[in-house]
């Protein structure tokens, strides 16, 4: 439930281009058969596979708990194996720290999924090689045989399906034998094969660098450490492959300890005679000695489980990152116009520049825009991310907002940088498909869905539009299609460091009534501070059939008209007197400070913090909602 309605899976399936590890999937033998040409493939397959379960936040969620089961029964298997039952409830540690890498919104579902692999290994090897109440396996009539043959061909077979996963498993075999067991030749033995497999099988025979021979699927691989947004929370997987290996080397400690505290009081015992053997009862417990010792048990496993419980709680709670999950759900909702939920995501979001994109598109679509954008914090850099070189790298966060608006090029230009650094995301290939159906690009976009429809939950859009296709390639009947062709602009641009202005107006030229490159005009020249450009476009308001003046409209016209002197005709739009008097009540207050605005800061920001009056003096804004 946790993983299901707190974390929600789908928001990592997504990966709000910040996760940029998350791996793509497709039906087909041709896309299994790549898998199978290295070690470490089936594991990635599978991973690859079970990760688009993530899609659905439920399905996801079961998955997640399928793997933390898995890793407990393992955990507490080995536990038992080493005689440390007392200590069970280490067990749960593990499930605990997989649930924190999914909490903090990280992604290492291979690496710990080929973790899970290697310790059943490790339990089928302490089964099979250690069978308890039996005997071992005999070969050629000796028995440390069976131990190394077991061993060869689980290490073999592990190592072609979990990749460098196998270290752990040979590792930790080798400290059974060594600290447990006692058997140092046979664990030296395993050291050795830690080495030498990865080098035969993956060197010599798969031909894989002996980097990834050794490392794949391990959390040291350099396919994380080499990527700073991948290798964020990477330490909670590092304790969770050192979690078994230092339950075992404690374990074996403790028990060592513990066999000769009990050889010493069995000796000491020995030495002592009893004064009297007659005192000696041989008789079996009474009931009532029974029933005690019962309730003592069940009142420890109440505890243990009560303490457990509380633990488990705390862990989710201060391991979970809200304000991450929020700047996700704003990307997920945006990224699947669900504008009202935008919103209300953005209100427990940190207000940085990605979010205050978009929120912005939010209001636009949902038709607040000139009503509501100085209720949330804004930046003249936030509605493109174009102007300024240090946005250069936000592609994932432009492409919709370019396509909305009919900088097509651009767009596609942002998505084929995305294809690169992410993959094959469905959002990606969607966006890319639709591109190129807009332009006419009839092949290039059957290659898109064609890739599209292998996948497992977008394989209905791009069947869909393949049919219609075949049927009118034009897509004539198709009104988003169609209204993408009547904003797009064909002339090239620059894609970074756009022209924002430039763009805008050449936008309207187009199409005059491509009302979004209006809006966002008038939103940059209010977010610029530029008031007579401002004003100079408030004579298109009919154009767009707007009933009523926007609130911001009328406050940056209220400015425009005490900063010059001039008038400004309205074409009819009525005035909101309320509004005039807050704008005459602002300019007093600031007057009595001398027009000292950090010293009459703190008067205005409690009454006028939402309004463009205090956003053109101040240079921020944003009421909390």
């Amino acid at each position: 439930m946790y993983l299901w309605l707190q974390v929600d899976l789908r928001l990592i399936y997504h990966g709000a281009g910040i996760i940029m590890n998350f791996p793509f999937f497709y039906k087909g033998w041709a896309f299994f058969r790549g898998f199978l040409l290295y070690p470490g493939g089936p594991i990635e397959y599978s991973a690859a596979f079970l990760s688009q379960l993530f899609y659905y936040s439920w399905l996801g969620a079961l998955v997640v708990t399928a793997e933390a089961w898995g890793i407990c029964a393992c955990l507490g298997y080995l536990l038992k194996v080493a005689n440390w039952s007392r200590f069970q409830w280490v067990r749960f540690i593990g499930p605990l720290l997989l649930l924190i890498t999914f909490a903090r919104y990280t992604y290492f579902f291979p690496t710990t999924l080929a973790l899970t692999t290697a310790l059943v290994f490790v339990c089928l090897y302490l089964r099979i090689g250690f069978p308890q109440g039996g005997v071992p396996i005999v070969l050629f009539g000796i028995a440390g045989y069976s131990r190394l043959v077991v061993f060869l061909a689980l290490s073999i077979i592990l190592y072609y399906v979990a990749g460098g996963a196998f270290l752990f498993f040979a590792v930790l075999c080798a400290i059974f034998e060594l600290l447990l067991k006692r058997r140092w030749h046979v664990g030296l033995l395993y050291l050795l094969s830690a080495v030498m497999i990865p080098y035969v099988v993956g060197v010599l025979v798969f031909s894989v660098s002996i980097i990834n021979a050794f490392s794949e699927l391990l959390p040291i691989s350099w396919k994380i450490m080499h990527y700073e947004t991948r290798s964020k929370g990477v330490a909670f997987v590092y304790a969770l492959y050192l979690l078994p290996v230092l339950a075992v080397i404690v374990s074996a400690i403790g028990r060592r300890i513990t066999e000769r505290v009990r050889s010493k009081m069995s000796t000491n015992q020995a030495e002592e005679q009893p004064a009297n053997r007659s005192n000696v009862s041989l008789d079996a417990p009474s009931r009532d000695e029974i029933i005690p010792n019962t309730k003592l048990i069940n009142l420890r496993w109440f505890i243990e489980s009560a303490i457990l419980f509380v633990v488990a709680c705390a862990v989710a709670f201060y391991a979970h990152d809200d304000r991450k999950k929020a700047q996700f759900e704003v990307d997920y909702y945006a990224c699947h116009r669900m504008w009202p939920q935008v919103l209300d995501a953005a209100q427990r979001a940190t207000p940085n520049h990605f979010v205050v994109h978009a929120v912005s598109r939010a209001l636009y679509h949902m038709g607040r825009l000139g009503d509501e954008m100085f209720c949330w914090p804004q930046h003249p850099h936030c509605l493109f991310f174009g102007a300024d070189m240090r946005y250069r790298w936000t592609y994932w966060q432009n492409f919709d907002v370019h396509i909305d608006i009919g900088l097509l090029n651009v767009a596609e230009n942002a998505l084929t940088e995305c294809l690169e650094g992410i993959g094959d995301h469905p959002l990606i290939l969607q966006r890319l498909a639709l591109i190129n159906m807009v332009k006419g690009n009839i092949d290039t976009a059957r290659v898109y869905l064609g890739t599209l429809s292998k996948t497992l939950f977008h394989a209905d859009w791009a069947r869909d539009y393949l049919a219609r296709l075949q049927s009118d390639p034009n897509l004539s009947t198709d009104g988003r299609i169609q209204y993408l062709r009547s904003v797009s602009l064909e002339k090239d641009i620059p894609t970074i460091s756009i022209p924002e202005e430039n763009v805008l107006t050449w936008l309207l030229e187009k199409n005059g009534q491509n009302r979004m490159a209006f809006e966002y005009l008038m939103a940059l020249h209010l977010l610029s501070k530029h008031l007579g450009k401002f004003v100079s476009n408030i004579d298109h308001l009919k154009d767009f059939s707007y009933l009523e003046l926007p609130r911001y409209y009328e406050e940056a016209t209220l400015v425009y008209v005490a900063g010059t002197g001039k008038r400004v005709y309205l074409r009819g739009y009525r005035t909101n007197p309320s509004l005039r008097q807050e704008f005459e009540d602002f300019s007093r207050i600031l007057h009595s400070y001398d027009g000292d605005k950090q010293a009459a800061y703190s008067e205005v920001v409690s009454k006028y913090r939402d309004t463009y009056f205090f956003y053109y003096i101040y240079a921020f804004s944003g009421a909390v909602k």
